[in-house]
């Protein structure tokens, strides 16, 4: 380990021992006075840590790993099985080695998801092991995210001290959307580990300028490839100019180096692609998300630059708007774009309580590293982290195309560095007047921007805000004069701004991991704390499972049609507004096969956005069956599964969400005819009526996802995508038996009308 660092610390800071802040000191030499009485057993090493570290720092560093894990470990079970459309490939990976190296949504391998597999395959070793159920499917995102924890910690501790690096463990350990995310079994848990293993990997090779560092951080953003295709490719950018440009060693070999970690990254996150491009198609499965089975077109098109441009072929709507004309004014679908897109009541208290602080401690540190010498690890660490949050910020706020909220967990690890190295530098120089300054304006905006989030969930804890505002005004003005304050004084107002400044994200994080979450959107704290743009309108975000339900927790519990969009999977209307058939859906909302937005004339079952979700096993149409599953009743259940060990797929449903429900409830394969979004042409009318001639599949589910419509007649194409899904509904239930369960309906392909 390079022990080389940038300057000594100042004169006025004391030892690294005593406070923890700086970069650690030299560790004592072997033969030191007392090392030798010293036990060096395995518990004691663990325990104690790096002899250069202070003795508090392991102990610390083990307590935040051991309540970050209790925390996100707390009610887990109370997702059910979290985003069923990634649970049921789960399932599927647990039974066939097939479906879990393809990402197949169903052990019958008929399609995959619309990602690559990698997040997946934790998951379903999990759960070949301990058997199917939410525990077995979660824990693993929980271990990612106290992995993610330690190593920003790790990475912070190198270069600001252990108390830094708790500062910015705790900080990622409380943001609500890193609470949400990594209990959720969407891609993203293991896309941030990735992306801060990577950083991490960078910052160590600055500090040696050691190839093996660079090629290692070459193989983390190509797994992370692996999990969520070009997103992991954001941070290369900054990551690669800062090398190039800081690196130890001569340009020539900093070229070389640079190289060699782009064949690392090709090979770990190619070698998939290349195999399943080579494979012949006829023998895998459909690659969910493309048009034309390709994962190349999946990772460029819809998954790639269209999610930038909003052109996304088979998607069911357009992007967002710059914004004009103020909040929810301008907007598209997916949310109005813009600089202050992070900020906005759609995104704003999921990740930016600390957004502003860190923005100007990233600019402080940046002008306090200035006359660092060009190989500084100190300025090289800042601008890697801070670079990957200013990037990735800005893709976010200006992409166009498909946006969740949730996607912002991956500015967590970057924020929380910043925060962490940026707070550590200013503390140091914290006699300077106009570092004081800057460390008490961080909190100021800290402060006054959390008052600002808390404001807008006024019903939650409205006290709050009020503590979260005085507190850090008052802390702000002790960091002034922490300089000339005595030792105590001084970290009393740095305990104090840390508590002003968590207080709210706290709130947020306890609020988020009280509550289950279900269906395709989640979002992070109480109801009301996220708003959702669809064509410019807005709807409470929300809270997904649990009882409350429906979109919108308590805000709107069950929403529209019953179901709620996108409110829990299986969850009842409760006190919503009316389900049933909703808004009549003859000339449906401008868009369709016309791709403009919403699918048009017939696209939408019984209207928009209703369908049946408040029976057992119906259904969901329009958003309802697009975003989240259907609760499957016990009739449904036991029609299903009589005989179901003689097909290949126990049932059929258009699109993915509904299907997936009804395999997680009986066990066995369900096709999903068009994937995701019901708008992929798979299979097409001609491969269905074959699987049906072959008697591989049972029934066929009526109602289903948003791209095909139940039999209503329109082409059901979303974003000029295929209409297959109608196709096949209208042949189905003009050729077989209509049976029904409970409150769902059936149609029997082993039964064909008599004429």
């Amino acid at each position: 380990m390079s022990t080389s660092y940038d300057r000594p610390l100042d004169a006025n800071e004391g030892p690294h021992g005593t406070t923890g802040w700086g970069p650690p000191s030299q560790p004592p030499p072997a033969d030191a006075p007392g090392n030798a009485s010293r036990p060096s057993s395995l518990p004691h090493r663990l325990w104690r840590g790096r002899p250069e570290d202070p003795r508090w720092a392991r102990p610390a560093l083990l307590g935040l790993l051991a309540a970050t894990l209790l925390l996100y470990l707390y009610d887990l079970s109370a997702s059910g099985y979290a985003n069923s459309f990634y649970s049921a490939a789960v399932q599927a990976g647990s039974r066939s080695w097939k479906a879990l190296f393809f990402g197949s949504l169903d052990a019958g391998n008929a399609i995959t998801v619309d990602k690559p597999p990698a997040s997946l395959w934790p998951m379903e070793l999990s759960v070949r092991v301990f058997g199917l159920n939410s525990w077995a499917i979660l824990v693993p995102e929980v271990l990612m995210g106290v992995a993610t924890v330690a190593v920003v910690y790790a990475a912070v501790r190198r270069r600001s001290g252990p108390a830094a690096g708790l500062v910015a463990g705790a900080v990622l350990a409380l943001t609500p959307v890193a609470a949400l995310m990594f209990r959720f079994d969407n891609p993203d848990a293991l896309l941030a580990l990735l992306m801060s293993l990577a950083c991490y990997l960078v910052v160590r090779a600055l500090e040696d300028g050691r190839t093996r560092w660079l090629v290692w951080a070459g193989v983390a953003i190509g797994l992370a490839f692996l999990a969520k295709t070009l997103q992991a490719f954001l941070i290369l950018p900054p990551l690669a100019l800062v090398y190039a440009v800081c690196a130890p060693v001569p340009l020539r070999k900093r070229l070389g180096q640079l190289a060699a970690a782009t064949i690392a990254l090709v090979v770990s996150g190619g070698w998939w692609v290349a195999i399943v491009e080579l494979w012949p198609a006829s023998s895998r499965p459909y690659i969910g998300g493309s048009q034309h089975n390709s994962f190349l077109e999946l990772t460029f098109g819809y998954n790639g630059f269209g999610r930038l441009n909003g052109e996304e072929t088979g998607s069911v709507g357009g992007g967002g708007a710059s914004r004009g004309g103020g909040p929810g004014g301008g907007g598209g679908m997916w949310g109005s774009t813009g600089w202050d897109r992070m900020f906005s009541s759609e995104v704003g208290g999921q990740i930016s309580w600390l957004l502003p602080a860190a923005l100007i401690l990233l600019v402080a540190g940046l002008v306090a590293t200035r006359r660092y010498r060009r190989t500084s690890v100190t300025r090289g660490a800042l601008l890697v982290w801070g670079g990957s949050l200013l990037t990735t910020m800005a893709v976010f706020s200006y992409m166009a195309g498909i946006f969740h909220q949730y996607y912002t967990v991956a500015l967590a690890p970057y924020l929380a560095a910043v925060v962490g190295m940026g707070a550590g530098l200013l503390w140091e120089r914290r006699r300077a007047v106009w570092a004081a300054l800057a460390l008490a304006a961080a909190v100021v905006a800290a402060a006054a921007w959390g008052y600002v989030l808390l404001d807008r969930t006024p019903a939650y804890v409205p006290w709050l805000k009020w503590l979260v505002l005085i507190g850090g005004l008052v802390a702000a003005l002790g960091l002034i004069f922490a300089g000339r304050l005595t030792r105590p004084l001084a970290l009393g107002a740095a305990a104090l701004a840390l508590v002003a400044a968590l207080a709210g994200p706290t709130a947020y994080t306890l609020s988020t991991v009280d509550t289950g979450h279900e269906g395709a959107i989640p979002t992070a704290g109480p109801a009301g704390a996220s708003m959702m743009g669809f064509g410019g309108g807005r709807f409470p975000g929300g809270r997904s499972g649990g009882a409350k339900g429906g979109f919108g927790g308590e805000g709107m519990p069950g929403g529209f049609g019953g179901g709620g969009m996108p409110g829990g999977q299986g969850s009842t209307g409760g006190q919503g507004m009316p389900g049933g058939q909703g808004m009549p859906g003859s000339q449906g909302m401008p868009g369709g096969q016309n791709g403009n937005g919403f699918p048009g004339p017939g696209d939408l079952a019984g209207g928009f956005p209703g369908g049946a979700r408040t029976g057992e096993g119906g259904g969901a149409g329009g958003f309802g069956g697009l975003l989240n599953g259907t609760k499957v009743g016990s009739a449904a259940k036991a029609l299903l599964k009589k005989n179901a060990s003689r097909y290949t797929w126990v049932a059929a449903s258009v699109g993915s969400q509904n299907a997936a429900s009804y395999q997680l409830a009986t066990g066995y394969p369900v096709m999903a005819i068009g994937g995701f979004n019901g708008t992929d042409p798979s299979p097409t009318l001609a491969q269905f009526e074959k699987y049906v001639a072959d008697g591989r599949i049972h029934y066929f589910i009526d109602g289903g996802g948003m791209g095909g419509g139940m039999g209503r007649g329109g082409e059901g194409a979303g974003r000029g995508g295929s209409g297959t899904g109608s196709q096949i509904s209208s042949w189905v239930q003009s050729h077989f038996t209509k049976v029904t369960a409970g409150s769902a309906t059936f149609y029997d392909l082993t039964q064909p009308v008599k004429s």
